[in-house]
Parts: C-alpha cells; structure tokens; sequence
C-alpha cells in the first residue's frame, strides 16, 4: 500500500471514529472536543498508532482554514434578531473580557513558572478566548435551553472574541522578539484599523452574497456551496491583505448573510454546518497528533494551578468586571463565568510561539494543552448541572391548544390566486431575489399540467398560477402590483 493510500485510510477510520464517539457526548455528556483531541493523541507518536507528528506550521495552516469555515459557519447560523438586544454585552465581553482574562492569567503563570512578565501575558493571550460551541452541543445533548438572552449572548461572544484573542497574542510575541519594532500607540492604531477593515469589509461581503446568489441562477445546486466557499476565502485574504482582521470579517459576513433571505437558504447554511464540523474534527485530531502526552505530566501540577485559576478566578472576574453596569442577574453572569471553556483557537495560537523560534514554546504549548483538556472535563462536564444550580434554565410551560383553534380550518377567503402575465416583472426571478414578507406566502404553483411545491430558489415564469396565502389584502394588492407587467 502507498503512503498517500495508507494515510487515506488512517484519516477516513479516524473522522469515522469521530464522528462515531461523538455519540458519547449526546449519551453521556462528554464534550465531542475531548474525544476528538483524545483520537489524535492515541493516534500520535505517543498512542497506539504510533504516528510521528511534530509540523507546527502545518498543525497551524490546518488550525487557520478551519478557523475561517468554522467562524462563517457560526456566523451564518447566528440570528440578528437574536443578538441585536445583547449587542453591547457581547462586544465588551469579546474585547474588554479577553483582555481582562489574558492580564488575571498572567499573574498565576508569573508566579507558577516563573516567566518573564511579557511571557505570561503571551500565555495568558493566547489562552483568554472561549469556545462556546461546545457549550450548546453539550446542553443540546442534555435538552437544556438556557433564558432567551444568555443563548444569544454566549453565542456572540465566542464568535467575536476569537480576533481579539489572535490580535493580542501576535502583538506580544512581536514584543517579545522584536521590542523596538511597535510603540503601544501604533499597536493601537493596528488594532483599531484591523478590527474597523474587517468589520467593513465583514459586513460588505454579507451583505452583497444574498443578492449575488439570488440573481446568478446557476443550473447545479451544487455550485452553490462552491461560490459560497470561494467567497468566503475571497473575503478572509482580501480583509487581510488590507490589513483588517480576516476571522472577524468572516464571522460578521456570516451574521450579514444569514438577516436576508437567499436561494438554498436551509441547504446552505447545513453545508457550512457540515463543514465546520469536519474542520472541528480535522483540527482536533492535528493538535492531538501534535501533543506527546508523555511531556505533560511534567508541567502537570503547574498547569492544573493555572487551569483552576482561570476557572475560578481569571475568567470571573473578567466577566463581572466588563458586565458591572449590565442589567443581567448575578445567576446570569456567574453562568456565563462558568461557561468559559477552551477550545481549538488556543491550541492553534500556541504553535505561534514554535513558528517565531521562543524558547519557551514547548513549555507554552504543553502548558495550553493541558489548561484546554482541564477545562473541557471540569466545565463541560458540569455544565448541565450548574445551569440547573443557577436556574438560568429557560422554563417550559406545555402549551395545550384549545379544542377550538385544532378545528379550525384554514379561512377559504384569505387564499388567493394570481396569474403571472406576459412581461410581467418577475418572470426569471427566483422568490427568494424578491424578499416576500413572512405574511405573503406562496403555498403552490401551478405550471401547466404541473404542481410546483415553491423554494427559495424557484423562478418564476409566463404563465403561471400562484396559489397565495395572505390575510392582510392591502399588503396582498400592494405585492401584485410589483408583479405586474413591465412597461414598453
């Protein structure tokens, strides 16, 4: 057997055990993350494979492109309407919590390995962002649903506060190497020009792809996942060759995409759900490689004494610290305290160190690892119960219909036909391009002999019947109107 065969096969029976064990985390609670970095580590030199793994730059590529698809993904998947009331919350928490996490951490690391103090804020950076994606699979898992606005809340912040995490981490280990290179005022003006490009940038990509999508008609559904991947590798680059923060304009891009309506809406936002799970494991399993569980029993006591820190300290005080003038409960924000566990975005800062050649790097690296593995089980494994502790449970009250509303049939006079014309002004667009309120829904189309269940992606053409359900009949006349022919 080749080699390119044989790691075929290694990586097919890896993602399927994968995706297999994940099955342990809807069962028992265990977080999908631990089972897949646990893979990569048995996998590795270290494990039963035997697999001799120590590519930083590449564990880090790999680490960055799933980044990208992994953040869209999240983007994409997160409602404005949701996060509109918590906006302010969430930012803070993404920018002021990470820096007040990476500055508490800072003082355990001085103090239990003895590093310089730049050294301790570089860990302590690296260290400062959270994954709240795997809080909702764990309480999805266990059938929690937290109060409306923790959901949305946690959800923002995990998703925005990743590029102030990588932003703070390279401007120190600039420092570190090259002390004479920035002042701290250019650092922040590098930081307001990165955070103010890919915002622009961000939200001008999300907001152009809904149009771009629904006027372009490509004949295979399939391409649309393509146009959908190159755009988004489009908008990280350019962001970044303009000097703008590449993984917040692809989050942001995905938030702006997701307010508008688009053929293949539901398809393509599971694609990129698919996706950003196979970039999940695929990252995970190149860390776990990259670790040699051997060397962490060394840093053990050293690395539990800042995990706990973190934990108890560091990331409570961040949190009641940025959200002091918050109108949320103190059950909420002790929550949200609890809810700050470590994910794949430390283990890829911590290869930042190896590629800059510090001297510390395999002790930093070692050292996150471990914080991030601490956290997974200590957190996410309590999650369900310290939800239930603090009662930020959302309550669920069984709604029973009235005998009356479960016969009552659907009013014959709110059902109306139309005919699209010749010239008429839709012909060759699809529904989706013309953006209908929720209230004008289309339920048929009859074309010819032919019955047409609408989509999103659905043109329209000469001739045919719509069968439309709308209650309200000015909004109904005013809708017709624009379907009517085009003037000569």
């Amino acid at each position: 057997m080749d080699n390119l065969e044989l790691y075929l096969l290694i990586s097919a029976l890896l993602m399927l055990l994968s995706v297999v064990s994940s099955k342990l985390s809807d069962k028992f609670g265990i977080p999908a993350l631990f089972i897949f970095l646990g893979l990569g580590m048995l996998a590795g030199s270290d494990g039963i494979l035997g697999i001799y793994f120590d590519n930083a730059k590449l564990a880090q590529s790999v680490g960055t492109l799933a980044l990208i698809f992994i953040l869209f993904g999240g983007g994409l998947d997160t409602s404005w309407k949701a996060i509109k009331p918590v906006l302010g919350a969430g930012l803070a928490l993404a920018t002021f919590g990470v820096i007040f996490t990476a500055l508490f951490v800072a003082l355990s690391v001085r103090y239990l390995l003895d590093f310089t103090w730049q050294e301790s804020l570089l860990l302590g950076a690296i260290i400062s962002s959270t994954d709240a994606a795997a809080v909702f699979a764990i309480l999805r898992a266990q059938g929690i649903s937290l109060k409306k606005r923790l959901a949305p809340l946690l959800e923002l912040e995990s998703g925005s506060n990743d590029p102030m995490a990588i932003f703070l981490t390279v401007a120190i280990l600039q420092m570190i190497l090259l002390p004479e290179s920035s002042s701290l005022g250019e650092w922040i003006g590098k930081f307001f020009l990165q955070f103010l490009v890919g915002g622009i940038m961000g939200y001008l990509f999300g907001i152009l792809l809904p149009p771009i999508l629904n006027r372009i008609h490509l004949g295979h559904y399939g391409l649309y996942p393509v146009f959908s991947i190159a755009w988004v590798l489009l908008l990280f680059s350019a962001s970044s060759f303009l000097g703008g923060n590449g993984f917040l304009a692809v989050y942001i891009a995905g938030i702006a995409s997701n307010a508008r309506e688009f053929v293949h809406k539901k398809n393509l936002i599971g694609f990129h759900d698919g996706l950003a799970w196979i970039m999940q494991i695929a990252v995970f399993l190149t860390l776990g490689l990259l670790v040699f569980p051997s060397d962490l029993p060394a840093i053990a006591p050293a690395a539990l004494g800042i995990s706990l820190w973190l934990i108890f300290v560091a990331r409570p005080l961040g949190v009641f610290l940025t959200l002091t003038f918050s109108s949320l409960s103190l059950q909420e924000k002790s929550f949200i305290s609890w809810v700050g566990l470590r994910g794949a975005v430390p283990i890829i800062l911590a290869t930042y160190p190896f590629l800059a050649g510090l001297e510390s790097s395999s002790l930093i690296f070692n050292t996150i690892f471990f914080i991030v593995l601490t956290s997974i089980l200590i957190q996410g494994t309590t999650l369900p119960r310290v939800a239930k502790w603090l009662k930020v449970e959302e309550s669920k009250e069984p709604k029973v219909p009235e005998p009356s509303i479960i016969a009552s049939p659907l009013l014959h006079h709110t059902l109306k036909q139309f005919y699209i014309t010749k010239n008429s002004s839709v012909i060759g667009k699809s529904i989706a391009e013309l953006e209908l309120p929720s209230e004008f829904l289309i339920l048929l189309i009859k074309r010819e002999k032919e019955q047409i269940k609408p989509t999103g992606s659905t043109l329209f053409e000469e001739g045919d019947m719509l069968l439309i359900q709308c209650e309200d009949p000015a909004l109904f006349r005013q809708i017709v109107r624009s379907f009517a022919p085009l003037e000569s």
